[in-house]
């Protein structure tokens, strides 16, 4: 069971996992964990996340 909010804004984007993963500063495996859902996503991945993406909703797209 994956993030289908995180999927669409990726696709969104227009950015593939490995791309997207680069713009936030995350490996692309630790990235691809999160978007499918098998691991959490740290403190600091949203950190990064919001830095990189300040307009986005961090509660929208992970809980």
């Amino acid at each position: 069971m994956g993030n289908a909010s995180l999927i669409e804004f990726r696709k969104s984007l227009n950015l593939k996992q490995n791309e997207i993963a680069k713009e936030i500063g995350v490996s692309p495996s630790y990235y691809y964990k999160v978007e499918s859902g098998y691991q959490n996503p740290s403190y600091e991945f949203l950190a990064k996340f919001k830095r990189r993406f300040p307009d986005a909703s961090i509660d929208v797209l992970f809980f």
